[in-house]
C-alpha cells in the first residue's frame, strides 16, 4: 500500500492526551486533546486540525502534508496558536511504507543560531484499519540531541 493509500484512512475524528514538555525536568503539562484529519485539494493533501490546552487556555493548530503517492519526499506546513509565533513552518522530511512521517525545519532563536523542531507521525498502517495515532514533536538545540517537546496519543471515535 502506498503512502498515499496509508494517510488517507487516517480521515475521520480523534481524541487523546497531549503532553507538552519546555524544559528537561520540568513537569509535563498535560490536557485532552482531539484532531479531525481530512483530505482537502482533490486528495493532494492531509490536514490536522487539532485541538488542545495548555495551563486551562484553549489551544488549536493545524498541521498540513502533501498526500504523496509514493514514500519519499513529505512536505509538511505547520501552523500553532501557542508554538508558532503567529507565523507557520514549512518542513521537509520522508515517509516509509509502515506509514511513519517525520519531517524537519527549523525557527530563529535570536541572539544565537537557529533551532531544529522535527514532527513524526506513526501509526500502524499495516492493520485494517489505523485505530491509534502518535504525534510526536522534538526541539533540537543547535549541536545537541532533539529533546521530546510534545507527544499526542490519539484513539479513533467510532460512530455509535
Amino acid at each position: 500500500m502506498n503512502i498515499r493509500t496509508q494517510l488517507s484512512r487516517l480521515v475521520g475524528e480523534w481524541v487523546g492526551t497531549n503532553r507538552v514538555w519546555l524544559m528537561p525536568g520540568e513537569p509535563v503539562r498535560e490536557s485532552a486533546t482531539a484532531v479531525t484529519i481530512a483530505l482537502a485539494a482533490r486528495d493532494g493533501f492531509v490536514t490536522f486540525r487539532y485541538t488542545w490546552a495548555d495551563d486551562g487556555q484553549p489551544q488549536d493548530g493545524l498541521l498540513i502534508l502533501r498526500n504523496a503517492a509514493a514514500p519519499g519526499g513529505v512536505d509538511m506546513v505547520w501552523l500553532d496558536s501557542w508554538h508558532t509565533g503567529g507565523q507557520f513552518m514549512v518542513f521537509q522530511g520522508e515517509a516509509d511504507r509502515d506509514g511513519r512521517v517525520s519531517a524537519l525545519s527549523s525557527y530563529a532563536a535570536p541572539p544565537g543560531p537557529d533551532w531544529g523542531w522535527r514532527i513524526e507521525l506513526v501509526t500502524d498502517m499495516a492493520a485494517d484499519t489505523a485505530d491509534a495515532l502518535v504525534l510526536r514533536m522534538y526541539n533540537i538545540p543547535p549541536g545537541e540531541n532533539e529533546l521530546l517537546a510534545v507527544e499526542a496519543h490519539y484513539g479513533r471515535v467510532h460512530a455509535a
